[in-house]
């Protein structure tokens, strides 16, 4: 599997445990959003595995992002840079 996750102290922690390609991109997303539907939880911290994601790997977190903002729930990344930390906040470049 390329995605795991754990709860702890109100916080969904999803860990991408590769880069995506393609043809996982919309997998990764489903998953991601059944995960917060599935434990409402008060923030997502998403672990990414490159600094610097692939297209894929990023519109997979961008559609993440959209959902949970929709949601009122806060969404960070770790393990990106800060260029694409900052692409995904509201203000972005």
């Amino acid at each position: 599997m390329f995605i795991s996750h754990a709860v702890r102290h109100e916080a969904l922690y999803v860990t991408l445990h590769r880069d995506l390609d393609v043809t996982h991109r919309a997998a990764a997303a489903l998953r991601i959003e059944a995960l917060v539907q599935a434990h409402r939880p008060a923030r997502v911290v998403v672990v990414v595995p490159t600094a610097d994601p692939s297209p894929a790997t990023f519109s997979a977190l961008a559609r993440a992002h959209r959902m949970c903002a929709g949601l009122g729930v806060p969404l960070t990344l770790s393990g990106v840079n800060d260029r694409t930390r900052r692409l995904l906040e509201p203000d972005g470049a």
